[in-house]
């Protein structure tokens, strides 16, 4: 244990040596603090009445009123959409909704790249000779490294995510717990991903084609989300190797869509694309352990 907790430290300073780690804390701090000091809100009787940003009043955001039995929104007899005051928890939905999206995609990205000087260090030539030389498997080497570049992505998405729910539910008073469910899913997504870029780089020594190989699982999981309009326009061949790789490659963009309809209404659809991301980072990393406990570095 003494060796898997002295690996997992040796990757948080070289993190810190890296000023990666410094540099995304600060960035995160500006972030929570301008919009704590820019967001100023007047709310009459539940709705919005007005949003000040940096001093500028804009007009208070409306949105359309709709049937409560059908759900269709209502029009007057000019055919027009009958509108009202946006509600406080439908604002504090945007948001929130906003805030998960440029965490979740733009952290993973940001993520992903800042790490690559780590993944290379750790793989270099003459450096891993050296930590293979001590009293540790390769195993707890290999899972103390990983779980020091999890750790840092679950520590800076908390502060990002838990300051910015802390500004908004203080500033409105709608405090809405389950929008923390945000920082595991940003965290196991990104661990997700990073399998591929752990991986690819045990096997073929290049942390630049792990990169493009893990922005382009990125990529594909946009298309694959598509895959109930698409499968019918498609052949049954290529149909049926669409719904394969559905079924085989993670589903990121649909994982996100998962959470901001969790964060909407409280429930989920379907925790399958959760569950099956989750189990192609297990299948990745299990290759990579494999590669790495075999090869000759």
């Amino acid at each position: 244990m003494r060796q898997f907790l002295g690996s997992i430290k040796l990757t948080f300073r070289e993190l810190w040596a890296m000023k990666i780690t410094l540099g995304l804390f600060i960035m995160t701090t500006i972030a929570w603090i301008m919009l704590s000091f820019a967001l100023s809100l007047d709310v009459v009787e539940g709705s919005i009445a007005a949003v000040r940003i940096l001093g500028f009043e804009n007009h208070a955001p409306t949105e359309a009123v709709r049937d409560l039995e059908s759900g269709e929104i209502i029009r007057d007899e000019e055919g027009s959409i009958i509108r009202q005051g946006l509600s406080l928890d439908n604002f504090v939905l945007g948001i929130n909704d906003f805030v998960f999206s440029l965490a979740y995609i733009f952290g993973t990205l940001i993520g992903l790249f800042a790490t690559m000087p780590l993944v290379s260090g750790f793989l270099e030539q003459g450096r891993i000779d050296l930590l293979l030389s001590k009293p540790i498997s390769r195993t707890k080497l290999l899972w103390g490294h990983l779980s020091g570049v999890w750790a840092i992505v679950f520590l800076l998405s908390s502060y990002l995510i838990t300051a910015v729910w802390l500004v908004i539910s203080f500033k409105t008073g709608v405090w809405q717990f389950h929008l923390l469910l945000a920082i595991p899913t940003i965290t196991v997504m990104f661990a997700v991903i990073f399998s591929v870029v752990i991986t690819i780089s045990i096997a073929f020594r290049s942390t630049g084609l792990a990169l493009v190989m893990a922005y382009g699982c990125i990529f594909v999981s946009a298309i694959l989300a598509a895959k109930d309009q698409i499968v019918p326009q498609l052949s049954e061949f290529w149909g049926a190797v669409f719904v394969t790789l559905y079924h085989i490659l993670p589903n990121y963009f649909e994982v996100m869509a998962g959470m901001m309809q969790l964060a909407s209404d409280g429930s989920v659809t379907s925790t399958y694309p959760l569950v099956s991301s989750i189990l192609f980072g297990v299948v990745v990393y299990a290759i990579g352990f494999f590669l790495f406990n075999r090869r000759d570095f």
